[in-house]
């Protein structure tokens, strides 16, 4: 019975992390949309300029799919609206004619800048003092 009662825990605590995780994604869809941004978008200018940073101006699409919980091919057609919008450039990597490299424009950096309080005061609302607990 020990056994019932910490597996019905376990599964208890992981349905509440997903419920925290849908609410807080539709929270974050919510507020960055009237700037034109769901929570997807979001997340890959996010680690773009948090790369940007760190490894120069550009980061390999293999960097961003383990990060982004998205399949490959919809981080390709995210990134391709990305880029079709402007916020985003692609280049082909030289090294190694497979790779493709996505980097911030200007106008991709200055969206960024701008939401990044939108977001994290979405997250702050939504996990502060929350530890994982749904509504």
């Amino acid at each position: 019975m020990a056994v019932t009662t910490a597996d019905t825990r376990l599964e208890e605590r992981w349905r509440d992390i997903l419920t925290v995780h849908a609410h807080t994604m539709c929270e974050i869809d919510r507020a960055l949309h009237p700037h034109g941004l769901g929570a997807s978008d979001f997340e890959v200018l996010d680690i773009l300029a948090a790369e940007s940073s760190e490894q120069g101006d550009q980061c390999r699409v293999q960097n961003l799919v383990g990060r982004v919980h998205l399949s490959q091919s919809a981080l390709s057609r995210l990134i391709g609206r990305l880029e079709k919008d402007g916020l985003v450039e692609r280049s082909v990597c030289v090294e190694d004619r497979r790779g493709v490299w996505v980097a911030l424009t200007p106008k991709g950096r200055a969206l960024h800048a701008e939401v990044l309080p939108v977001q994290r005061a979405v997250l702050r609302r939504m996990l502060s003092g929350r530890e994982g607990r749904p509504d």
